[in-house]
């Protein structure tokens, strides 16, 4: 992860990695967001072509948020998912609590990780991101993008160049909440929140899916930086910032925290492992988990 532009080896004329004729904005976006996928372990996505059908079984999240029929398959087949791997059959508004958070952490890191690793902001669609309604793995149609004006990619049709980093972070900060927005307006009475608290959750999964890429990388403290850089406080919709705070364990090591203004209700699954980030999980506990200490 850098926080200055560092772009990945142009294409030579006429040829690209993926289509094998001059290099597409489509084309750039969907080899970061493959290098992305592999990168990021609990990322379960693909990259889907450009101009393809959405397969049976999948749903868009256009359709998620359009249609109740999707929406229910996918939250069904999340309470079996739960039922199966933990034993217990979640309320409703658990199991799309989770669904919700699966799905903004996803596409948040979608939008921010080439962000993050090539200063490009992927232009994603509600249409052009898909679930399984079986599986919940994504899959995602790649198109343009925003970037700076040092891009060696900027003349390409379907480029956005902006001015500056600030304008790249509004950038990306509008147009995740546009494509979430849709789907926040559809689950809101399922998973029995208000708009601060939704729009905290999905500030919440923005932050958390570039901290995640940093740690992936090796360099957490980065990832801290960019997430504090890309929300320094409320920024409309988003009701807070990203708020890290550092911790003083053994031997005069400090780490890295903040806590989660929505919650993914994981708790009510699994009483004794609330998340890291969780309000119900103190400093104490946190710690205790960063240092491997077996005890408590």
């Amino acid at each position: 992860m850098t926080l200055a532009p560092v772009y990945p080896s142009a294409p030579a004329a006429g040829s690209s990695a993926l289509t094998g004729s001059a290099p597409t904005a489509s084309a750039l976006t969907g080899s970061a967001l493959g290098g992305l996928a592999a990168r990021c372990p609990a990322l379960d996505a693909r990259i889907a072509e450009p101009g393809s059908r959405t397969p049976q079984g999948w749903a868009d999240g256009a359709e998620l948020a359009g249609s109740p029929r999707f929406l229910d398959a996918l939250l069904d087949a999340e309470a079996l998912r739960v039922e199966h791997g933990h034993g217990r059959t979640p309320r409703p508004d658990v199991a799309a609590s989770r669904v919700l958070h699966d799905y903004l952490w996803s596409v948040g890191l979608l939008m921010s990780g080439p962000w993050c690793l090539e200063r490009r902001v992927p232009r994603l669609r509600p249409r052009d991101v898909r679930v399984s309604l079986t599986t919940g793995a994504f899959s995602v149609v790649p198109g343009g993008f925003a970037c700076l004006p040092g891009d060696p990619a900027a003349a390409l049709p379907g480029v956005r160049v902006l001015p500056h980093e600030e304008a790249l972070r509004a950038e990306l900060r509008a147009g995740f909440a546009g494509h979430v927005r849709p789907l926040l307006t559809a689950i809101a009475p399922l998973v029995r929140r208000g708009p601060r608290a939704l729009w905290g959750m999905a500030g919440d999964d923005l932050v958390s899916g570039v901290w995640y890429l940093g740690r992936m990388l090796g360099e957490e403290e980065r990832g801290v930086r960019a997430a504090s850089e890309l929300l320094p406080g409320p920024v409309p919709p988003f009701p807070c910032g990203a708020d890290f705070r550092r911790l003083a364990g053994r031997e005069g090591r400090t780490y890295p925290t903040r806590t989660r203004t929505g919650c993914c209700l994981h708790y009510t699954i699994r009483p004794a492992e609330a998340c890291g980030t969780c309000p119900r999980t103190g400093d104490a506990e946190r710690l205790r988990r960063l240092e491997g200490d077996p005890s408590g």
